[in-house]
């Protein structure tokens, strides 16, 4: 069994940051990627930012240069910055093992709002 738990979610203003993290722990073997999904009201969950086991990451097109993805051993940090309104959304943490077994939180909520 492998638990994922985030935090750091909350409302923010636009403009503003917020760091979420991930903490992954359980039967943890070898980790492919992580990452972080969201899902807004309405829309199908899409990849935010990835960052595998070798550093190299990857990010939606839509929060580039807004949004760091990072990793220290079985946790994964999104730090958010210049949030928008339509970055609102429940935010997955995502593990994937070198074995193809995937893993997700239980999700975030941040919502962008004045």
């Amino acid at each position: 069994q492998v638990q994922l738990v985030e935090s750091g979610g909350g409302l923010v203003q636009p403009g503003g940051s917020l760091r979420l993290s991930c903490a992954a722990s359980g039967s943890i073997f070898i980790i492919n990627t992580m990452g972080w999904y969201r899902q807004a009201p309405g829309k199908q969950r899409e990849l935010v930012a990835a960052i595998t086991s070798g550093g190299s990451t990857k990010y939606v097109e839509s929060v580039k240069d807004r949004f760091t993805i990072s990793r220290v051993n079985t946790a994964v940090y999104l730090q958010m910055n210049s949030l928008k309104p339509e970055d609102t959304a429940v935010y997955y943490c995502n593990l994937m093992s070198a074995f193809g077994l995937e893993y997700w939180g239980q999700g975030t909520h941040v919502t962008v709002s004045s």
